[in-house]
């Protein structure tokens, strides 16, 4: 079984953080293959840079499909492109956020999901509303800019644990979820250190490929992620017109 790790964001260090990570829980046999978008955002921090961002990630999971990926992943917790990446793809394709709170709500009935800037706190909180675990989850902000979690002088680690903290005492919470992949080699030492569940999206999604990969299941492609009308596409973008009806 071969799976992409598709980042995204042009940071390749975060790339193989997030495939250090996979390749940490991955079966015996499965394969992690790593790609980061040639062309977009360092990092993704709002709306904005996750449009831009979106070419470049359908890129890499139309290039990992053709050279044989068996399921892709899209490393970035705001779920960038995820929809019309399932649209793109026959293989499955899974997002951070949605893997990691469906399986947060296997583990605790309260969870919080600390992530970085005020802006993203945002955004996944609309994602964890429309994942449908609005009324289980709380989405807090630990004020950290996405590209210092690559600097271990930026302090960035104190202020996740700070937010941490407050989840546990002022939210409930009886799990965490980290979100941003750039955390993904923190869950198991926050885990040890609160002794709660700490689901790393990365993870979580690596095996929920692996289940649906060995169940033999796609993406459906009737209705919503039917395969895209071929039609002419102009400018910059002539090269992701859709070939198939």
């Amino acid at each position: 079984m071969r799976i992409l790790i598709a980042n995204p964001n042009t940071t390749a260090s975060m790339t193989e953080k997030a495939a250090a990570a996979a390749r940490a829980v991955a079966a015996p046999g499965t394969e992690i293959i790593a790609a980061t978008s040639k062309g977009g955002p360092a990092s993704i921090e709002g709306h904005y840079d996750g449009a831009i961002a979106v070419p470049g990630l359908l890129m890499e999971i139309r290039e990992g499909e053709a050279a044989g990926a068996d399921a892709a992943i899209i490393a970035c917790f705001d779920d960038t492109g995820l929809e019309a990446a399932r649209t793109l793809a026959d293989i499955p394709v899974l997002g951070l956020c949605e893997s990691a709170v469906m399986t947060a709500a296997f583990l605790a009935q309260r969870f919080t999901v600390v992530t970085t800037l005020e802006r993203s706190r945002v955004l996944i909180e609309n994602l964890v509303r429309h994942y449908g675990m609005g009324d289980r989850a709380k989405v807090r902000a630990a004020d950290i800019p996405v590209l210092e979690l690559e600097d271990k002088a930026s302090g960035a680690l104190g202020k996740l644990e700070r937010q941490i903290e407050r989840a546990l005492q002022e939210d409930g919470a009886e799990a965490i979820v980290l979100g941003c992949a750039g955390m993904a080699d923190l869950a198991r030492s926050l885990q040890r250190q609160y002794g709660v569940p700490v689901i790393d999206g990365v993870s979580a999604a690596v095996k929920q490929a692996e289940a649906l990969v060995a169940q033999r299941l796609s993406t459906s492609k009737r209705g919503s992620y039917a395969s895209p009308l071929s039609k002419a596409y102009t400018g910059a973008m002539g090269t992701f017109a859709p070939m198939r009806t």
